[in-house]
């Protein structure tokens, strides 16, 4: 539970009392076996018809190694539907000193949304409506997998003072994507804004978004069987 609280590997060795290496092979015990039962629930049930994604940004190590995470959510329900992270280049105002310190990094972000929308073929109707912002990247993508679906997009708001960031000021048609992605940045030490806490690897944050998306799932599974 600890890992989609808000606390650092290292705070749950210290409240465990357990050594910080245990604790990063129970993360990838933990992390495969969510993979394997988001599948399963994918598979479960049936295939959505309204879908929201974006990017969200985070990084490896330092600001200098951005990484982007692909999030679908189901709309309405908010039930994650698959996520991929990809690196991705620094911002204009880092480059010169990123590629001082690390030399030139790749932009996978394309491959990880097509990796991305690629899984998502099982799980969403041909004809499904997705929406997203106005990313000029997009529609070009969701077209060579959806090209049925109905493609809608908005244009990106200002954010409200809370909600990490993600949460918009105003009526926000993309408010089930964006509450998730809130969700995501206070659960997930790794993810929110202005911490200590960093994610050392991209493999170890996959591996904790998957514990994260499982249970997010999970629970939201749970609460609807009481409405």
């Amino acid at each position: 539970m600890d890992k989609v609280e808000g606390v650092s590997m290292r705070g749950i060795a210290r409240k465990q009392n357990l050594h910080r290496t245990t604790v990063k092979r129970k993360l990838i015990f933990l992390g495969l076996k969510a993979k394997r039962n988001i599948k399963r629930m994918n598979e479960r049930l049936p295939k959505v018809s309204h879908v929201q994604f974006d990017d969200q940004e985070t990084c490896e190590q330092s600001k200098c190694k951005p990484l982007s995470i692909t999030l679908a959510v189901e709309h309405g329900t908010r039930r994650i539907l698959d996520y991929e992270v990809s690196q991705s280049p620094p911002k204009s105002s880092l480059a010169k000193k990123a590629l001082k310190r690390f030399g030139p990094r790749k932009d996978d972000r394309k491959k990880g949304r097509l990796n991305l929308f690629r899984r998502l073929r099982n799980v969403v109707n041909p004809d499904a409506l997705i929406e997203s912002d106005q990313n000029p990247h997009y529609p070009p993508d969701v077209k060579k997998f959806f090209p049925q679906a109905t493609h809608v997009t908005f244009k990106g708001r200002r954010p409200k003072d809370h909600g990490m960031g993600e949460l918009k000021k105003g009526f926000d048609p993309l408010f089930s994507l964006n509450h998730t992605c809130a969700m995501t940045r206070d659960r997930i030490k790794r993810l929110a804004r202005k911490t200590w806490a960093i994610s050392k690897k991209k493999e170890y944050l996959d591996l904790h978004l998957a514990i994260y998306v499982d249970h997010h799932n999970r629970s939201l599974e749970a609460l609807a069987q009481y409405f």
